[in-house]
Protein backbone atom coordinates (compact mmCIF):
# COMPACT_ATOMS: atom_id res chain seq x y z
CA UNK A 1 0.00 0.00 0.00
CA UNK A 2 1.12 3.27 -0.90
CA UNK A 3 0.75 6.12 1.45
CA UNK A 4 1.19 9.70 -0.77
CA UNK A 5 2.62 12.80 1.55
CA UNK A 6 1.36 15.47 -1.41
CA UNK A 7 -1.99 16.85 -0.86
CA UNK A 8 -3.87 19.92 -1.72
CA UNK A 9 -5.44 19.62 1.84
CA UNK A 10 -3.41 22.10 5.11
CA UNK A 11 -4.18 19.33 7.05
CA UNK A 12 -1.97 16.79 5.54
CA UNK A 13 1.10 15.48 7.08
CA UNK A 14 4.45 14.80 5.44
CA UNK A 15 4.70 10.49 6.22
CA UNK A 16 8.79 9.72 5.47
CA UNK A 17 9.43 6.39 4.42
CA UNK A 18 9.28 5.05 8.24
CA UNK A 19 5.63 6.40 8.44
CA UNK A 20 4.61 4.81 5.63
CA UNK A 21 6.31 1.84 6.42
CA UNK A 22 4.29 1.57 9.21
CA UNK A 23 1.29 2.23 7.77
CA UNK A 24 2.01 -0.61 4.87
CA UNK A 25 2.77 -3.35 7.77
CA UNK A 26 -0.46 -2.17 9.73
CA UNK A 27 -2.67 -2.26 6.95
CA UNK A 28 -1.07 -6.12 5.79
CA UNK A 29 -1.70 -7.06 9.86
CA UNK A 30 -2.98 -5.05 12.34
CA UNK A 31 -2.04 -7.15 15.59
CA UNK A 32 1.71 -6.81 14.52
CA UNK A 33 3.58 -6.97 17.81
CA UNK A 34 5.48 -3.13 17.82
CA UNK A 35 9.10 -5.44 18.12
CA UNK A 36 8.06 -7.25 15.23
CA UNK A 37 6.76 -3.85 13.85
CA UNK A 38 10.09 -2.64 14.67
CA UNK A 39 11.85 -5.33 12.90
CA UNK A 40 10.09 -5.04 9.49
CA UNK A 41 10.85 -0.94 9.29
CA UNK A 42 14.16 -1.06 10.42
CA UNK A 43 14.19 0.88 13.73
CA UNK A 44 14.64 0.14 17.20
CA UNK A 45 11.17 -0.61 19.74
CA UNK A 46 11.33 2.89 21.19
CA UNK A 47 11.06 4.86 18.00
CA UNK A 48 8.70 3.02 16.31
CA UNK A 49 6.74 2.85 18.93
CA UNK A 50 7.12 6.90 19.42
CA UNK A 51 6.28 6.85 15.81
CA UNK A 52 3.14 4.87 16.03
CA UNK A 53 1.38 7.28 18.84
CA UNK A 54 2.00 10.21 16.80
CA UNK A 55 0.23 8.43 14.18
CA UNK A 56 -2.67 7.35 15.99
CA UNK A 57 -2.48 10.79 18.03
CA UNK A 58 -2.77 12.88 14.64
CA UNK A 59 -5.84 10.98 13.32
CA UNK A 60 -3.80 9.49 10.60
CA UNK A 61 -4.81 5.75 12.16
CA UNK A 62 -8.07 6.30 13.51
CA UNK A 63 -8.39 2.86 14.55
CA UNK A 64 -7.84 -1.29 14.70
CA UNK A 65 -10.23 -4.06 14.18
CA UNK A 66 -11.23 -6.94 12.70
CA UNK A 67 -11.91 -8.04 9.17
CA UNK A 68 -14.54 -10.09 8.35
CA UNK A 69 -14.70 -12.41 4.89
CA UNK A 70 -18.40 -11.37 3.87
CA UNK A 71 -18.26 -14.85 1.70
CA UNK A 72 -17.93 -17.36 4.88
CA UNK A 73 -20.74 -15.31 6.22
CA UNK A 74 -23.24 -15.54 3.34
CA UNK A 75 -23.03 -12.14 2.41
CA UNK A 76 -21.60 -12.84 -1.23
CA UNK A 77 -24.46 -10.94 -3.69
CA UNK A 78 -23.20 -7.50 -4.11
CA UNK A 79 -25.02 -4.68 -5.29
CA UNK A 80 -24.13 -1.08 -5.91
CA UNK A 81 -26.94 1.12 -6.12
CA UNK A 82 -27.53 4.48 -8.33
CA UNK A 83 -29.63 6.79 -6.19
CA UNK A 84 -30.94 9.87 -7.28
CA UNK A 85 -32.61 12.24 -4.68
CA UNK A 86 -35.67 14.72 -5.06
CA UNK A 87 -33.89 17.60 -2.89
CA UNK A 88 -29.69 18.32 -2.97
CA UNK A 89 -30.05 20.86 -0.90
CA UNK A 90 -27.94 20.44 2.56
CA UNK A 91 -30.26 19.29 4.48
CA UNK A 92 -32.13 16.80 2.30
CA UNK A 93 -28.06 15.58 2.39
CA UNK A 94 -27.50 15.48 5.83
CA UNK A 95 -30.88 13.91 6.51
CA UNK A 96 -29.58 10.95 3.81
CA UNK A 97 -25.80 10.17 5.54
CA UNK A 98 -27.57 10.30 8.78
CA UNK A 99 -29.66 8.27 7.58
CA UNK A 100 -27.49 5.99 4.98
CA UNK A 101 -24.96 5.70 8.00
CA UNK A 102 -27.44 2.88 10.28
CA UNK A 103 -27.86 0.97 7.87
CA UNK A 104 -25.55 -1.94 8.28
CA UNK A 105 -26.23 -3.66 4.85
CA UNK A 106 -24.92 -0.56 3.22
CA UNK A 107 -21.32 -1.51 3.15
CA UNK A 108 -20.11 1.89 1.36
CA UNK A 109 -21.72 5.26 0.24
CA UNK A 110 -20.56 7.97 -1.94
CA UNK A 111 -21.51 10.88 -3.18
CA UNK A 112 -21.48 11.34 -6.68
CA UNK A 113 -20.50 14.10 -9.65
CA UNK A 114 -22.96 13.03 -12.50
CA UNK A 115 -25.89 12.00 -13.40
CA UNK A 116 -26.95 10.21 -10.02
CA UNK A 117 -26.46 11.54 -6.45
CA UNK A 118 -24.88 8.92 -4.76
CA UNK A 119 -23.52 5.34 -5.17
CA UNK A 120 -24.07 2.41 -2.64
CA UNK A 121 -22.90 -1.07 -2.03
CA UNK A 122 -25.46 -3.33 -0.64
CA UNK A 123 -24.37 -6.86 0.60
CA UNK A 124 -27.06 -9.66 1.37
CA UNK A 125 -27.60 -13.67 1.29
CA UNK A 126 -29.07 -13.02 -2.41
CA UNK A 127 -31.47 -11.50 -4.36
CA UNK A 128 -34.61 -12.03 -2.68
CA UNK A 129 -33.16 -10.42 0.82
CA UNK A 130 -31.85 -7.61 -1.73
CA UNK A 131 -35.29 -7.19 -3.60
CA UNK A 132 -36.78 -6.88 -0.30
CA UNK A 133 -33.85 -4.59 1.38
CA UNK A 134 -34.02 -2.22 -1.62
CA UNK A 135 -38.18 -1.57 -1.62
CA UNK A 136 -38.39 -1.33 2.69
CA UNK A 137 -35.04 0.10 3.19
CA UNK A 138 -33.27 2.29 0.28
CA UNK A 139 -36.58 3.10 -0.98
CA UNK A 140 -37.75 4.61 2.38
CA UNK A 141 -34.16 6.60 2.88
CA UNK A 142 -34.97 10.86 2.94
CA UNK A 143 -35.43 12.04 -0.26
CA UNK A 144 -34.42 9.21 -2.38
CA UNK A 145 -36.70 9.96 -6.17
CA UNK A 146 -35.22 6.44 -7.88
CA UNK A 147 -32.53 4.20 -8.11
CA UNK A 148 -30.41 1.93 -10.40
CA UNK A 149 -29.24 -1.27 -9.37
CA UNK A 150 -25.80 -2.96 -10.88
CA UNK A 151 -25.35 -6.91 -9.25
CA UNK A 152 -21.56 -7.95 -9.10
CA UNK A 153 -20.87 -10.95 -10.88
CA UNK A 154 -17.45 -11.21 -9.44
CA UNK A 155 -14.90 -9.16 -7.31
CA UNK A 156 -11.88 -9.25 -9.07
CA UNK A 157 -10.24 -6.32 -6.27
CA UNK A 158 -11.54 -5.82 -3.04
CA UNK A 159 -8.65 -4.36 -0.80
CA UNK A 160 -9.28 -5.07 2.53
CA UNK A 161 -9.63 -9.07 1.19
CA UNK A 162 -6.74 -8.44 -1.03
CA UNK A 163 -4.00 -9.62 1.24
Amino acid sequence: MKFSDAGSKSDHQTLDRFDQSILSELARDGRISITDLAKRIGLSKSPTQARLRRLEESGIIIGYRALLDPIRLGLDHVAFVEVRLSDTREAALTAFNQAVAKVPEIEQAHMIAGNFDYLLKVRSRDMAEYRKFLGEVVSTLPHVANTSTYVAMEAVKETMLAE
